[in-house]
């Protein structure tokens, strides 16, 4: 299997799901093509939250602000799951859920590197990752180190997502992001909710009931819930969280109880 995640939307995963399939015969399973455009940190959230779900694959990822540029393009080896894509911190969340990550940089221009012949700079989703989770996959995932045109690399760019402030009776954090229901996704714990479904709590001062889903409110009225991903999540039954609670990806947000 080889999953294709990017911030492309169409018909540019097509492009790469033809050099896929000229090359193996791996089922190919979209992730996601609509996530927004050259942010890496959004990409990397949704992979960390959706790739451990899947049994072993080679994982494709493609949001890729640098393309073009001297950044590396990266295979991650990561259990029994192999994660390529740019070197931008996009691979390195969802590696650490799969496993012990461990990186290396691919040469395109080496002579056993799988090419497509594409011409550009502007493309490297179909004339370096495709060729290179092909190949990946071919291979096999405990063989990656043993492609003559990786090389080890000991500091790959690295995301990790800000820490929230826990202290009494108020948590402090940021939304990470926001999904396409309006739902505004921030880092804190769901576990500051355990004892309060029921409860009134403040969010920035704009007070809101903590539920366990959406349905306990009456369409349109905000709430406070934890999402599957096991984060405090700002929602509205019926509508949007983000425009309720007057927050975006970034936001500083402080519940109070």
């Amino acid at each position: 299997m080889i999953t294709l995640t990017s911030d492309f939307g169409e018909p540019y995963p097509a492009t790469m799901k033809g050099v896929l399939l000229s090359r193996t015969d791996a089922r190919l399973v979209d992730v996601a093509h609509g996530l927004p455009r050259q942010e890496p940190r959004t990409a990397a959230f949704w992979l960390r939250e959706v790739l451990p779900w899947f049994p072993p694959a080679v994982h494709l990822a493609v949001v890729d602000p640098g393309v073009g540029t001297e950044r590396n393009a990266l295979v991650v080896q990561a259990g029994e799951h192999a994660l390529v894509g740019p070197d931008n911190g996009v691979l390195l969340p969802a590696a650490r859920e799969l496993g012990e990550p461990e990186a290396f940089a691919i040469d395109p221009d080496h002579e056993e590197f799988p090419a497509t012949g594409g011409e550009g700079s502007t493309f490297d989703g179909r004339d370096v990752f495709a060729p290179a989770a092909a190949a990946v996959h071919e291979t096999g995932v405990e063989a990656v180190g043993g492609l003559e045109w990786l090389s080890p690399v000991d500091d790959p760019e690295d995301l990790r997502f800000p820490e929230p402030d826990l202290r009494g009776r108020e948590a402090s954090g940021e939304v990470l992001v926001t999904d396409r229901f309006g739902n505004a996704i921030t880092n804190i714990p769901g576990s500051v909710l355990e004892e309060r479904f029921g409860e009134e709590v403040a969010v920035n001062g704009t007070a809101a009931p903590a539920e366990r889903s959406y349905a306990r409110v009456e369409p349109g009225h905000r709430l406070v819930t934890v999402g599957s991903h096991g984060n405090v999540e700002l929602a509205v039954n019926a509508g949007r969280g983000d425009e309720a609670f007057g927050v975006g990806v970034g936001s500083d947000v402080t519940v109070s109880f």
